[in-house]
């Protein structure tokens, strides 16, 4: 058995790629620092993260795969799912060696495995856009923080910079601790520390003392309204649940009290 060792990062992905080609060694599982080894294995190689080899292997696959396919492996490395890196360094294996585009065939473990991995990453994507709820405090900054099953938050900034490009908001993903904040001109990359002056917002929602003047009233006037539309005899617990997931409640504005 053959193990690689890398930086859990997607350039580190593709400079394994590289690796591997270029020693003609194939590795049966990715692992990354620290992780405890197999009981029994040939030869461990640790993997240092290089941009122009990762480069390579990307422009390979441009040439090999339509961009709806590459944008699957990117979107599917998203996941953080524990087996992802072995699928990815597999299909990736295939559209390289293949003579023809592998990306529809779905008898192939690994190509189908990825599109069903892609599809619940996308579908997160799709759900952040419906349930991402914005607090505007009293700088005029809207904050909207949530906590996505898959790291969704990258593939939904550019449509949220579009739509409120004439406004400075902040989006947080609470479980990984990182965030964007659109300035009017350019999106950063935040995350706060415990004990800085943004700490509050590590919290998800705003104190009253930080809200905006009229935040309290719009807020109370949405839980009216979501209260209002609602048909008491046609509640449907089960598939309320199924629709707008749980864990997005405690950040949802018509959920609080």
């Amino acid at each position: 058995m053959n193990i690689f060792i890398y930086d859990r990062t997607f350039e580190g992905l593709l400079t394994a790629v590289f690796d591997a080609y270029f020693r003609k060694t194939f590795p049966d599982a990715l692992l990354s620092e620290g992780e405890p080894l197999p009981l029994f294995y040939d030869e461990v190689l640790t993997v240092v993260t290089d941009e122009e080899k990762a480069g390579r292997v990307w422009r390979g696959l441009q040439k090999k795969l339509s961009p709806s396919a590459l944008a699957c492996i990117t979107q599917s490395w998203l996941s953080e799912l524990p087996e992802v890196a072995m699928i990815l360094f597999r299909y990736i294996r295939k559209a390289i060696d293949s003579p023809v585009s592998i990306e529809v065939n779905f008898g192939d473990p690994d190509v189908l495995q990825l599109a069903q991995i892609w599809k619940k990453v996308d579908w997160e994507r799709v759900r952040l856009l419906q349930f991402v709820r914005f607090q505007k405090a009293a700088d005029g900054t809207f904050f909207a923080a949530y906590e996505p099953q898959y790291n969704a938050l990258p593939l939904v900034i550019d449509h949220f910079k579009d739509r409120f490009a004439d406004q400075r908001w902040l989006i947080y993903d609470m479980k990984r601790q990182y965030g964007f904040y659109y300035d009017l001109h350019h999106v950063t990359e935040v995350t706060f520390e415990d004990g800085s002056p943004e700490a509050h917002l590590i919290t998800g929602m705003l104190s009253e003392s930080m809200m905006d003047k009229d935040e309290q009233l719009f807020q109370q006037l949405w839980k009216t309204y979501f209260k209002s539309i609602a048909i008491k005899e046609r509640l449907n617990p089960r598939k309320h649940k199924q629709d707008m997931p749980v864990r997005y409640w405690k950040y949802l504005t018509e959920k609080q009290k």
